[in-house]
């Protein structure tokens, strides 16, 4: 039973990263972001087996470069942000999808890094996840009132001093690195939504901004255990079990503001 000792410690640690990132990806409507670097993080895996270093690695390189890249590209007006998005988005994806399969010849179970592979996790994984939690958690808490301002108000912050462009980065590349680790976990087709639902849920539940963050925690940390419960009681995938409890905690909180209303 450590396996599942294991695994809930993992995603435990991945619902704490992604509590705040997804609240701010909320406020923000980044979620296409979010999207665009969980299918970047397939080239990640096709550089990864071609290079042969650590696919991990390779996968957190992949998603860092597409960060810079998406801040840089917001700048041009030839495109709208969303299509750009969609085309690097499924671009990405489908070379990284072709790649492998010619690079690495079956060999590879691609079902692991689209749907995640949480049962797997070990002692290395947990203390990266953990490590990278406490570095998200320590730049969230050093920058927190300029990443609120440029949320509230991009043209107010700028005026009021705070760096836009290098705030922006800094989420992008947080939620780069959120996204890397937490490919083993839900996924590259799933991770999105374990940053975008429990926010979603907590917004209704909460009045201020720490607050949402505070039960996006919980519900996160609550969809990891009724996921692996439900995982091991009824033999069904641990990534997508653990993002239909979210949706489940989300229709729960739905209905909660509608009653206490």
């Amino acid at each position: 039973m450590d396996f599942l000792l294991f695994a809930l410690l993992a995603g435990v640690g991945v619902a704490l990263i992604a509590a705040p990132l997804g609240a701010f990806v909320v406020w923000q409507r980044l979620a296409y972001f979010g999207d665009t670097l969980a299918h970047a993080s397939l080239l990640g895996v096709a550089f990864g087996l071609l290079l042969t270093v650590s696919i991990q690695a390779a996968i957190t390189v992949s998603c860092l470069i597409v960060a810079i890249l998406l801040t840089i590209w917001q700048t041009q007006r030839q495109l709208p942000t969303d299509t750009l998005l969609g085309i690097i988005s499924h671009s990405s994806l489908a070379i990284g999808l072709i790649l492998v399969s010619v690079f690495d010849a079956g060999r590879l179970d691609l079902t692991r890094y689209l749907l995640g592979d949480i049962l797997s996790t070990n002692t290395t994984d947990i203390i990266t996840i953990f490590a990278i939690a406490i570095v998200i958690g320590l730049l969230i808490w050093r920058f927190w009132t300029p990443l609120l301002a440029i949320t509230v108000n991009e043209a107010m912050a700028e005026v009021e001093g705070v760096p836009v462009k290098r705030m922006r980065l800094l989420l992008l590349f947080m939620l780069a690195l959120t996204i890397a680790v937490a490919i083993k976990i839900v996924g590259v087709l799933l991770i999105t939504a374990l940053l975008i639902i429990p926010a979603a849920a907590a917004r209704y539940l909460s009045r201020t901004p720490e607050q949402m963050v505070g039960f996006a925690a919980i519900i996160g940390c609550l969809s990891v255990a009724l996921g692996l419960a439900s995982s091991f009681q009824w033999d069904t995938p641990a990534g997508p079990s653990i993002v239909a409890s979210a949706s489940g905690l989300f229709i729960l909180s739905l209905l909660i503001k509608r009653y206490s209303a």
